[in-house]
């Protein structure tokens, strides 16, 4: 007899973020309060989904690390770990003398640094985060004149000096 797997619905895409496993914590809620203000956000989730991809990052570092530190580490260890470090250089979240462990020491802000929303309001385009966001959902802000409706795109350190206001002639 077959086996039945089950496979989620192909429109639907599963979700980005952990929920926290203890909703109540009041430390938490204060701390994630005061990066929601910070950062111009609409909601915990994303706080949520930028906490998700930092402890994504962390994970695979540590793996590659406790192989690196066990015995010899295979070459797709050593692709992997190239193109982790690239990744986070292109993001600009680690400098370019960024090493691996490094990247153990990266906290939720480093990725909120590195939105759309918080780029354009350090810019200047924005006389506030709320007000950046209220642009780029509506269309106003660019990157290399290609517009984006998404406050959390992760702008990359290349596109960061191609941030401006959505021409349409150009």
């Amino acid at each position: 007899m077959p086996e039945v797997v089950k496979v989620g619905h192909p429109r639907r895409n599963k979700k980005k973020y952990e929920r926290p496993r203890r909703p109540w914590v009041l430390q938490r809620i204060k701390e994630e309060r005061e990066l929601a203000e910070k950062y111009g956000l609409k909601n915990k989730r994303e706080i949520w989904k930028a906490l998700s991809m930092i402890k994504k990052y962390r994970r695979e570092v540590r793996n590659i690390l406790a192989e690196i530190a066990g015995m010899k580490p295979s070459a797709h260890t050593i692709r992997k770990k190239e193109e982790i470090l690239a990744s986070l250089k292109r993001r600009g979240m680690l400098d370019n003398t960024g090493k691996l462990e490094d990247v153990l020491a990266l906290d939720v802000e480093h990725l909120l640094e590195r939105r759309l929303q918080t780029q354009v309001y350090k810019k200047g385009l924005a006389n506030s985060l709320k007000h950046a966001r209220q642009l780029i959902v509506h269309g106003h802000i660019a990157v290399n004149n290609r517009r984006i409706t998404i406050p959390s795109y992760i702008v990359s350190v290349d596109e960061e000096h191609g941030i401006d206001f959505y021409n349409r002639e150009a």
